[in-house]
């Protein structure tokens, strides 16, 4: 986006919001929009993205940073002072009221300053109602703009899903906003419905020429409308582009996962632009340091698949399911699966090859390689972090160490050493973290946020519900998103060193 500051109409600044429970919804966020932009806020339910869009509505306070309206602060101005109007899901419509008083219900209310002249010749300005005749020429225009003209006299309980969506629309914008703000407009419509809302919606932003901040969690919905697709998740923008840029160029896992369908492969960089993945060495376009870890993005529309020996990679199919413009397949590799879509099918269990052209992988840093926490060690030798407390070994925190038999550490020198209360740093590999159902089982206990799938493994986060803490780990289990389970790992998985040097 251009940083040309005249071209932007609201800026975030550091914007935050945190809930009297402590949940931070919105957690330092950074944006700006510029006139006349469509622009979505995209991301899970939980993302923060309602909450940003009530701060710029005014309807929520920011805990922290402001909101900026073509650089005035108006972060304490109340909502019917800014020049901004809100379209919800649920419409709000007045079922006692018909089409055009529902559209006319603001403006009715609406004063305005009106400058007279006296018989001396001086301006007097007086604040007056608009006149029927004013409120009659607004409300037929914001009709015509959503294309219900002749149904002004109709009751709103009369209407279709998407008329009502219209009518709220027009009472919106006959208020003449700058900021149209969308929160989930679509999400009580049906599937076609939808879908020729989509279309209508843009070409309505197109004709009014205000802008447009949109909230969903359809990411069809986001690539159809947007110029601009801001990509949260918990309360944190994880991407700002447009949706070609977001498609093709994800910043993380989280991101290519989320929009639209994705591989997501472990990889490591082998050579210069080359890319170990899947037991073959690929070419790429993404310069990254040889034998740096990195996940791979390969989208399902960009395999080829060619027949045994002819690609780069030989594989059996071992699903196939017709998707009316093409055929979705999945190709095993040893243990790794490949989701294809093709116009031309291949049978489940027929030999095949693949193939991937370099500018269809895309290489991203890897977002998690391990974990890591502060923790302390308590009066039994076990160590807390994360929210949980989990057996450990303590003499790794002095080389050569020993435990005697009332529990304080003994040093190769011969020290004796307290260690309650001590600050550590703990460290937890991905592949060290195991879950189960039973809260008893693990040392903390927390909820799945997030599941992705990297051909032949998962990646969990479980978050806890006192301090939100997260264990990130790798598995070949299938849970499900919200599961409730306990977090177990195994002493010896368990590293730690001090945070500093203990008095003795």
């Amino acid at each position: 986006m251009s940083n040309n500051s005249k071209e932007k109409i609201i800026e975030l600044v550091g914007l935050t919001r945190e809930f009297e429970d402590g949940m931070l919804a919105v957690d330092n966020v950074n944006l700006y929009v510029r006139k006349g932009e469509f622009i979505t806020f995209l991301g899970p339910s939980g993302c923060g993205k309602t909450t940003t869009l009530r701060m710029i509505a005014g309807f929520d306070k920011p805990t922290a940073g402001k909101i900026l309206l073509n650089g005035k602060d108006i972060s304490d101005l109340p909502p019917n002072k800014r020049p901004i109007n809100t379209v919800f899901q649920r419409y709000a419509l007045f079922p006692h009221l018909n089409v055009y008083e529902n559209i006319a219900f603001g403006l009715k209310l609406k004063k305005v300053k009106v400058t007279y002249q006296d018989s001396q010749g001086k301006e007097i300005e007086k604040i007056e109602k608009l006149s029927k005749t004013e409120i009659n020429a607004k409300v037929e225009k914001a009709l015509k703009m959503v294309d219900l003209e002749g149904f002004e006299k109709r009751s709103v309980s009369t209407l279709s899903g998407g008329q009502q969506q219209r009518v709220a629309i027009a009472r919106a914008i006959v208020n003449e906003p700058k900021i149209l703000l969308l929160d989930e407009p679509l999400g009580a419509l049906d599937l076609k419905m939808r879908k020729d809302m989509q279309l209508e919606l843009k070409e309505m932003h197109k004709k009014l020429g205000i802008t447009f901040i949109y909230v969903t969690h359809d990411q069809e919905e986001a690539l159809t409308m947007s110029d601009t697709i801001v990509v949260m998740k918990d309360g944190v923008i994880q991407q700002v582009g447009t949706p070609t840029d977001i498609y093709n160029e994800p910043k993380n896992s989280f991101v290519a996962d989320f929009i639209g369908e994705s591989n997501i492969f472990s990889a490591t960089i082998v050579g210069d632009r080359k890319v170990r993945f899947i037991g073959h060495n690929f070419d790429c376009v993404d310069d990254f340091a040889i034998n740096e870890k990195v996940d791979v993005v390969v989208r399902p529309e960009d395999v080829i698949l060619l027949d045994k020996g002819e690609g780069q990679v030989d594989g059996k199919i071992i699903n196939s399911i017709f998707k009316g413009v093409h055929y979705e397949m999945v190709m095993q590799v040893g243990k790794t699966e490949i989701v294809i879509q093709s116009t031309v099918e291949r049978k489940v269990g027929e030999q095949v090859s693949l193939l991937i052209k370099p500018d269809n992988i895309h290489i991203m840093a890897k977002e998690f390689s391990t974990n890591k926490y502060d923790g302390y060690i308590t009066k039994h030798n076990t160590v807390c972090f994360g929210d949980g407390e989990f057996e450990c070994d303590v003499t790794q925190l002095y080389k050569g160490s020993i435990l005697d038999e009332d529990g304080y550490l003994i040093t190769e020198d011969g020290d004796k050493i307290d260690l309650t209360d001590v600050d550590v740093n703990v460290e937890v590999g991905l592949k060290d973290i195991e879950i189960s159902d039973h809260e008893e089982d693990g040392g903390a206990v927390g909820n799945i946020v997030s599941m992705i799938y990297k051909g032949d493994h998962y990646q969990l986060i479980v978050r806890t519900s006192e301090n939100e803490e997260d264990y990130v780990f790798d598995t070949e289990d299938t849970w499900n998103e919200n599961d409730r389970v306990s977090v177990i790992i195994k002493k010896e998985n368990i590293k730690l060193s001090l945070k500093q040097e203990i008095k003795r």
